[in-house]
């Protein structure tokens, strides 16, 4: 595997390990846009990042942050900060970190899978969707110029077991952000207050243009469930999702609009894939690939 040349993709901050992960004194090596990388537990809050040569070699040192659980790095010069998620600081939330999970796909094939709302009633049936109320809402897209994000808002689908807490069926409201090219996350109803929003993130690795890591950090109001409960809910939830993922075709995204005819439900997915062309990224792209 090649490491990309795409400054685009590569002044992203993406995420390479969970905190506490890796045991004091000890490394994880891993890999990010098909650059191999070494990360390293110094002390109990302090991680370092190198790259690695084919030989295995410790070579240069790359940034690192810690937030919402993980460990991020970046191969560039990032021109965004990692974004605020002001949930995460709220002391009565449960912060859990879902793990993560291995997809063989683009990372935007796993964007565009949490941002669609048309498939949960089918992929999951009796969970979060049903097969008799398949209907996806009219909802807006943004692109919210001084974050540079999109977000869609106004979303709203019936969930037979919208989460680990929930009781009973209801009707659940949604806003998505997209935060970069790498990373979404969503705010859904809770459904013992419905003042508030569950924030849950994904976060993905990319280990190369077809092979993802995907980290699930939630902030949740849920004082019933165990973190064994919700770890399992999530990741019960991903890994159905992985099927479908794993076998779309190409597993590149192509950015053509006349490639894959989009309907209503995708309006995310187009303003999504309007941006990822207008800051011409290249890693993971059909186009880009077969130019």
């Amino acid at each position: 595997m090649v490491a990309t040349t795409d400054t685009v993709a590569r002044n992203e901050w993406v995420p390479c390990g969970w905190l506490g992960q890796i045991a004091i004194g000890t490394n994880l090596d891993t890999m990010i846009f098909g650059q191999p990388i070494r990360v390293a537990r110094i002390a109990q809050d302090d991680y370092r990042v190198v790259e690695l040569s084919d030989a295995g070699t410790e070579g240069r040192s790359l940034p690192v942050q810690t937030r919402y659980n993980c460990i991020f790095t970046t191969l560039g010069e990032p021109t965004r900060a990692l974004p605020e998620i002001g949930e995460f600081d709220e002391p009565d939330r449960r912060i859990v970190g879902c793990g993560s999970v291995g997809v063989s796909t683009c990372p935007y094939r796993l964007i565009e899978n949490f941002l669609d709302l048309a498939h949960l009633c089918f992929i999951h049936k009796d969970i979060l969707g049903d097969p008799e109320k398949s209907e996806v809402l009219a909802y807006k897209t943004e692109h919210r110029k001084d974050a540079d994000e999109i977000w869609a808002v106004d979303c709203s689908f019936y969930q037979p077991a919208a989460s680990k807490a929930s009781t009973s069926g209801q009707m659940t409201k949604y806003i998505y952000r997209v935060m970069s090219p790498f990373s979404v996350m969503l705010y859904k109803t809770v459904n013992s207050d419905p003042s508030r929003n569950d924030a849950i993130c994904v976060f993905i690795q990319p280990i190369g243009e077809t092979q993802c890591l995907a980290y699930m950090p939630m902030a949740l109001v849920d004082d019933v469930s165990t973190d064994g409960d919700i770890i399992e809910f999530q990741q019960s939830i991903f890994l159905q999702d992985r099927v479908i993922l794993e076998n779309q075709r190409p597993a590149l995204l192509p950015l053509d609009p006349t490639y894959e005819l989009p309907t209503r439900a995708d309006a995310s997915s187009i303003a999504y894939r309007r941006w990822l062309k207008a800051m011409n990224i290249q890693f993971g792209i059909l186009e880009k690939q077969a130019a």
